[in-house]
């Protein structure tokens, strides 16, 4: 596992653009707001980039690959298209399987059950419907929190740009395979509820 995922606290920023196929993300450190991560769909097809200007952009295939500034791969998630429930399979630095999210229906919200690599249940990602906040919860207790930090009214409603901030609980162990789940979750997030 990257030593970057022994980390607390990222900020995930959106690349900004009104006619953009590809979802691309900056992940920074928040103290110092140096860019820590890169988050890039490299690999897009033809008519996945036609159905991404359409209404049917939630339900197209992604593969998004997390790599450190230098390019060496930290993480990586993929799905498959997706009509009425996403599986959305996370892997590793070396490309191997660790875990996968199974979007549950018709939750309030938003909810995942974060799987791993065997399918047993870790624990499960819940958003609320009152407000753009999803916690990770593990046997009743938050141990990570996403919540989207806004970045200015106006760049809002001009772009379809998202901001977030992931904290995760100290109580994970810092070389704990589902940090990397977690980072996961937050492209997740994006890619299957709020496009």
């Amino acid at each position: 596992m990257h030593p970057i995922l022994e980390r607390n606290t990222f900020f995930v920023k959106e690349h900004v653009g009104m006619f953009k196929a590809a979802n691309n993300f900056d992940i920074l450190d928040p103290d110092s707001n140096q860019t820590i991560l890169l988050c890039r769909e490299p690999n897009l097809g033809f008519f996945t980039k036609l159905l991404r200007f359409t209404d049917y952009k939630r339900y197209t295939p992604f593969h998004i690959e997390i790599t450190d500034p230098s390019g060496k791969p930290v993480v990586q998630i993929k799905r498959g298209v997706s009509i009425f429930r996403s599986t959305v399979e996370v892997l590793d630095e070396k490309g191997q399987t660790i875990g996968s999210f199974r979007q549950k229906l018709l939750s309030i919200g938003g909810k995942f059950e974060v799987l791993d690599a065997n399918g047993n249940s870790l624990c499960w990602l819940k958003g609320s419907w009152t407000s753009w906040d999803f916690r990770f919860e593990k046997n009743g207790t938050q141990i990570a929190q996403v919540t989207k930090k806004w970045a200015g009214i106006g760049k809002e409603l001009f772009t379809s740009a998202d901001n977030y901030m992931l904290i995760i609980d100290p109580v994970v162990p810092a070389q704990d395979p589902v940090r990397q789940l977690i980072l996961a979750a937050v492209m997740c997030i994006d890619m299957v509820l709020k496009e």
